[in-house]
């Protein structure tokens, strides 16, 4: 192969790749081929970290016996990556050039060479912040070193490799369906909010504020998408917007939960704060007597505000209401209400 023609050939399939439509897990099956052409391995897989579990589960795993198969995508090889400095450097790493004995990394020592595999060459995935995605690794039963020339031609399309399968960036791409989107983070298991390429980050999607709470809440109950209205502060006069939360695939990594993007408020219909409050505890399956409860109102009060919005909405019963503004997101939820309400 000539290295530098090859190497063109190549780096333009993965970019064509990296923007084609499927999973993360179709893109890294598609990425191995023209790998291949660079590498003739026997084995190779594309792997993600999960930072919240110190794994790095397999999107694409082909060539390993079972053992190995459990091996990578166990919490163990993490200690390998961190062993050799994997996820602090940007060249991929040969056998030859571990920075300790490769006879003390239990992954070579303990699986790859006991399974028959003579070479291989470990590619750490990063974006251009730094920031550490995962690996690619393939392994040969030939035990001819890998060249300077296969290593050199895999740094230079790691960047490529990593912008193909960088889970962020296709979550990135999902926020497009919420038109006129100004700000968004995704949510992570552990109810942490990371920032999406392309879009700025808003103080009411930050840890901590309550309203990651709530779209996690729903996300967590199986809904693909919730929306619902939130106040900029808390007074009554405060500006209104609409969050929106879209359930992540069920993919490797695994920790990325839902995609959290914040919108202008779409019409109102003439609801008041008050109804709106009322709304997000009808839609959240109380009684009235138990919204006057929690809104601190009277039942009449309540009753009233409840036949104002139905006719706002145009809608017959309580039920056809909370369905309507369930769909539109023309609610407060309670996890944003104020701790003690007041009758207004």
């Amino acid at each position: 192969m000539e290295v530098s023609a090859g190497g063109d050939q190549v780096a333009t399939e993965i970019a064509r790749i990296a923007v084609a439509p499927g999973s993360l897990i179709e893109r890294a099956d598609a990425l191995l081929r023209p790998l291949r052409r660079v590498l003739r391995f026997d084995a190779a897989w594309i792997s993600l970290l999960d930072p919240e579990r110190r794994m790095q589960p397999a999107l694409v795993c082909q060539g390993y016996p079972d053992v190995v198969q459990r091996y990578v995508n166990g919490p163990a090889l993490m200690d390998d990556v961190e062993l050799v400095g994997l996820h602090q450097q940007n060249v991929p790493l040969r056998l030859t050039d571990s920075p300790v004995p490769i006879s003390e990394v239990p992954v070579w020592a303990e699986y790859l060479h006991p399974a028959g595999f003579g070479q291989g060459i470990a590619v750490p995935l990063a974006t251009p912040d730094g920031r550490y995605l995962g690996m690619f690794n393939a392994n040969t039963e030939d035990r001819a070193a890998i060249g300077d020339d296969v290593r050199d031609l895999l740094a230079a399309l790691a960047p490529l490799i990593a912008h193909a399968v960088d889970p962020l960036r296709t979550l990135a791409a999902l926020a497009g369906v919420v038109a006129g989107a100004v700000a968004g983070v995704a949510l992570t298991r552990a109810g942490d909010t990371v920032a999406l390429p392309g879009l700025p980050a808003d103080r009411l999607l930050a840890a901590g504020s309550p309203v990651p709470v709530v779209a996690g809440a729903a996300v967590g109950r199986g809904e693909v998408q919730t929306k619902f209205l939130a106040p900029r502060d808390g007074t009554d006069a405060a500006e209104l917007v609409q969050v929106t939360g879209l359930a992540c695939p069920p993919q490797p990594p695994g920790y990325l939960r839902a995609v959290l993007l914040i919108s202008p408020a779409p019409q109102l219909h003439g609801l008041t704060r008050r109804e709106l409050e009322v709304l997000g505890l009808l839609v959240e399956g109380h009684s009235v007597a138990a919204i006057a409860a929690a809104l601190t109102a009277s039942v009449r009060t309540t009753t009233g505000h409840l036949e104002h919005i139905m006719v706002k909405l145009g809608a017959g019963t309580r039920a056809m209401a909370a369905v309507r503004a369930l769909r539109q997101g023309l609610y407060l939820p309670s996890g944003l209400l104020p701790a003690d309400g007041d009758d207004r």
